[in-house]
């Protein structure tokens, strides 16, 4: 079943029964209404009769007569003879003694549960086969008791009842079939634009991505999802380009040395028997070259093996002598380029983790500040205590944009593209640097050097940390 008639139907479904419930509620509190006035009106004739009964009447001859005595002759029950009253009383033993003239032949049933003890009841009883409410009353007064019987017909009430829950089931079917219809058309409203979401974004591949949805204009859910879809396409988009960037890059840093070790190779075939300087400064290129290569490759394979998220053996590492090697081997590097490298460390942290990965992620650091610094300083700091731990490395260098410092770290993000040539790499450096971070439950940033350069700062969880886990 598709969303849109799932909707419909539980959408309807829900404000059928909802409806079932209160039309429910509404018939019976309308019958225990017209149920509540017969009583009522039973109860109005009852305490007339039993008011007239308490007046003491008298004889032909003048004698005073029991009150009660009144209500035993049929003739004195005539006030209340009308269609709506009936009027019966009992003796004492449930003997029929007076009746009103509507009853005719027929006679209201005792009730057995009225007594001394119980001296008021109300029941419903049928009399020749019309439904009647009956209110039942013990008198007593002297020596004399009487049991009088008021009842009322309901079969107006229950005509008039009937008549409202026929009009109620009318309008209870006329509802529900409105309700579906507008269920309908609801689910049909909310799950159009989620169609056409659907065929908009199957028509855009990987060539359209410069297309976004523009639906703007919408403010409901369907508008934001639409527009997180934009934002997707241009994340996709900037990803994408990147990604045809990169493939220019490696394609370019790839053909240089492999034109070389191509054209040193055929100088080694020709020339390597005859000349021993050329077989010399061939096999260098060569070696060379092709250790630029693999450098390339390797930082593919870390990326792709962070990416995988394989389980990387980790052991206690000294942050500070890890970088403190680092510094030492790019020390040389550093002096070609007349530039100043220095390390200090505040403390010697310990950290859980992959002492080559560990010191990849400095090198690359350290390696990208040589890069681009020209002249002045660099340094390496460490730092921390049980909680974390970290490295900080600065320069002296053209720093980074502030426009820039979110994409710094995304792969084959290249901050300076004048230089892009001219400095050697593929971009992958910083990527890496995150990526090893991460896998050690790191995180790094990137900012501005107090000398004005660029400052990276990597933090990692501390011994203590690390030994129980992120939480």
């Amino acid at each position: 079943m598709s969303l849109k008639w799932r909707i419909a139907l539980w959408y309807a479904s829900l404000l059928i029964v909802v409806l079932v419930v209160t039309s429910s509620i509404i018939a019976w509190r309308f019958q225990s209404i017209l149920y509540d006035q017969a009583k009522a009106s039973v109860a109005t004739t009852m305490r007339a009769i039993v008011q007239s009964a308490q007046q003491p009447t008298l004889s032909s001859e003048g004698n005073s007569s029991g009150s009660l005595q009144f209500l035993f002759n049929s003739s004195n029950l005539a006030n209340w003879n009308s269609p709506t009253s009936f009027v019966q009383v009992d003796s004492a033993t449930n003997y029929p003694l007076a009746k009103t003239a509507n009853l005719g032949g027929s006679t209201i049933p005792p009730n057995p549960d009225v007594s001394a003890k119980r001296e008021v009841a109300f029941r419903n009883i049928a009399i020749d086969g019309r439904p009647f409410l009956v209110e039942d009353q013990y008198l007593h007064e002297g020596d004399v008791s009487a049991i009088v019987h008021v009842a009322e017909p309901l079969d107006a009430l229950n005509r008039t009842f009937a008549r409202a829950r026929e009009a109620i089931v009318l309008i209870l079917a006329g509802s529900a079939v409105a309700v579906v219809l507008f269920s309908i058309v609801l689910a049909a409203q909310a799950t159009t634009p989620i169609n056409k979401l659907s065929e908009a974004m199957r028509e855009i591949g990987s060539d359209r991505l410069d297309r976004p949805l523009r639906w703007k204009r919408r403010n409901d859910e369907i508008g934001k999802l639409a527009a997180s879809f934009d934002d997707l396409l241009q994340r996709l988009a900037e990803a994408f380009a990147r990604e045809r960037q990169f493939i220019s890059d490696a394609s370019h840093e790839l053909k240089t040395p492999l034109t070389s070790i191509n054209s040193n190779a055929q100088m080694l075939l020709r020339w390597a028997d005859r000349d021993a300087a050329i077989r010399r400064e061939s096999l260098e290129t060569i070696s060379h070259e092709s250790a630029a290569l693999a450098d390339m490759v390797n930082g593919m394979l870390t990326l792709a093996k962070a990416d995988r998220g394989d389980d990387i053996p980790k052991e206690p590492v000294s942050l500070a002598q890890v970088a403190s090697e680092v510094v030492r081997h790019a020390l040389p590097r550093a002096q070609e380029k007349h530039l100043e490298l220095s390390f200090e460390h505040e403390s010697t942290p310990t950290v859980l983790g992959d002492a080559g990965l560990l010191g990849q992620l400095v090198s690359n650091l350290v390696d990208n500040s040589i890069k681009f610094t020209e002249r002045g300083r660099i340094d390496v700091r460490v730092g921390g205590d049980r909680s974390d731990a970290w490295v900080e490395v600065a320069d002296s260098g053209p720093g980074i944009p502030e426009a820039e410092l979110p994409q710094v770290f995304e792969r084959f993000y290249r901050a300076d593209k004048a230089r892009s040539r001219i400095v050697p790499g593929t971009g992958l450096g910083l990527a890496i640097v995150r990526s090893i971070a991460r896998v050690h439950g790191g995180r790094v940033v990137a900012g501005r050097a107090p000398a004005g350069g660029a400052l990276f700062r990597v933090t990692f969880p501390g011994m203590d940390l690390a030994l129980t886990g992120p939480s």
